[in-house]
């Protein structure tokens, strides 16, 4: 290492910024498609997983998974040859997309009936280095910058009685190799990989550099608005492929480290608790621009989140008091009769608990509630009111648009799926969460 202590520290505070959405990227990545012995695990790479329900809080790979499409799961890896998705006919109103991201947690393509229409299609995915001929048939070609990525595919669930369609859809999504469409020799096998296991005490420690490290030699070459920021990094240690052990550093180098982990988780900290909606804060690289800490500040609140076309996020941590949300206290959301979300597709609130962001076990199986939600009572004026607690309460009109909270800490995250203009330039604004249990500030 060339930089001198406080260098040092201001660097690694930097890194670690930069580095923490492609951790816990990393964090996925491992789970699903090399540790064999997690529950989430969708095979390896270059296949589906299709879950044919949604998420319950028995499942913990991502954190503020939604409750409102099953996914289907996969990760390619491009080093030998591109591959090739078929996304087949979607009928009705039915949403589906597929999100693609690279090592970096940048959206970089769609697929979908928002993004590429309801029918169908081919799309040939590419890593940085490939410079083939593309097979007859594609009616899309979309490269990445990265050696692997990730899809998060969603189709959407309209009740129970649905899954049979819902799965008789999930079957006709293919992943296919290049030569396997074009019908030639598969090409010579990439190196294998010697995999990092997922630590997560030590990602979240200095040794986030030796993750960091790691992933970068799959990110080569680095963007050219980033050649600048690698040198500072290689000062600090931080290269593709490069070693790192803290144990052949100095104390003052080690001490200069861990300052600088403190500084950058502090800041991120500070950047969470300032926001409260997903507008800006995910997208491709062009979109986001070299603001890591919104990138950082994305995959520490919701990892995987959709560009805006596709969904709006907005999180309620505190009551209209700014109050942090609790289950000991009850609230309301109200939406007037004129102020309805106003979305393409749908909308749903989704309950979480804090520190952990994961889904809420309650007595009636309900993790999120929305304009899909059997049964729910609208006032005489055509308003809704939703209830948000921990105990079941005793108004039938309120079981009926409860949405039950964990007995401590939660918060909830507001989707709008296609949402309209009036959503995304900030003309419509959501309700507050208010209390009715606490009084009013003196």
């Amino acid at each position: 290492m060339d930089a001198g202590p406080d260098e040092l520290r201001a660097t690694t505070a930097d890194a670690f910024v930069y580095a923490y959405a492609m951790l816990f990227n990393y964090k996925t990545l491992y789970e699903q498609a090399v540790d064999e012995t997690f529950p989430g695990y969708v095979g390896g790479f270059g296949r589906f997983r299709h879950y044919d329900r949604v998420y319950t809080p028995a499942d913990t790979d991502i954190v503020t998974a939604n409750n409102d499409t099953p996914y289907s799961w996969a990760w390619l890896d491009l080093r030998a040859e591109p591959w090739v998705l078929t996304v087949p006919p979607v009928p009705g109103d039915r949403y589906v997309t597929f999100q693609w991201f690279d090592l970096f947690t940048y959206n970089f393509a769609y697929a979908g009936v928002l993004s590429t229409g309801r029918a169908g299609g081919r799309y040939l995915f590419a890593g940085p280095g490939w410079d083939g001929d593309v097979p007859e048939g594609i009616d899309g070609v979309f490269r990445s910058e990265t050696e692997f990525i990730g899809c998060l595919g969603r189709t959407g669930l309209d009740g129970p009685d649905d899954l049979p369609n819902v799965e008789a859809l999930q079957e006709h999504y293919g992943l296919a190799p290049r030569h396997a469409v074009v019908g030639t020799a598969p090409p010579p096998p990439a190196p294998a990989v010697d995999w990092p296991v997922w630590d997560e005490q030590r990602a979240l420690s200095r040794e986030f550099i030796a993750y960091l490290n790691f992933l970068l030699q799959f990110c080569q070459p680095p963007d050219p608005s980033e050649r600048e920021l690698m040198a500072r990094f290689a000062r600090a240690g931080i290269g593709p492929g490069w070693s790192f052990d803290a144990a052949s550093l100095t104390d003052e180098q080690r001490a200069a480290l861990d300052a600088g982990v403190d500084d950058g988780r502090r800041r991120l900290d500070d950047a969470i608790h300032a926001t409260h909606s997903s507008v800006g804060l995910f997208g491709s690289r062009a979109s986001l621009g070299q603001d890591y800490l919104r990138r950082a500040t994305a995959a520490a609140m919701g990892i995987y989140g959709n560009n805006v076309e596709e969904a709006i996020y907005i999180g309620w941590h505190a009551d209209e008091q700014g109050r942090p949300l609790t289950g000991g206290d009850s609230y309301t959301v109200r939406f007037p009769a004129d102020r309805l979300p106003p979305v393409k597709l749908f909308w749903s609130i989704t309950m979480y608990a804090l520190p952990s962001r994961l889904l809420v076990d309650n007595p009636i199986d309900r993790y999120s509630i929305g304009d899909r939600t059997d049964g729910l009572v609208f006032g005489p004026d055509g308003s809704l009111t939703l209830t948000v607690q921990h105990d079941e309460p005793s108004a039938p009109e309120e079981r009926a648009n409860w949405l039950p909270a964990p007995a401590g800490a939660f918060t909830a995250i507001f989707r709008l799926y296609g949402p309209e203009p009036s959503v995304i330039d900030g003309t419509w604004q959501e309700p507050p969460m208010t209390s009715r249990t606490r009084s009013p500030r003196g």
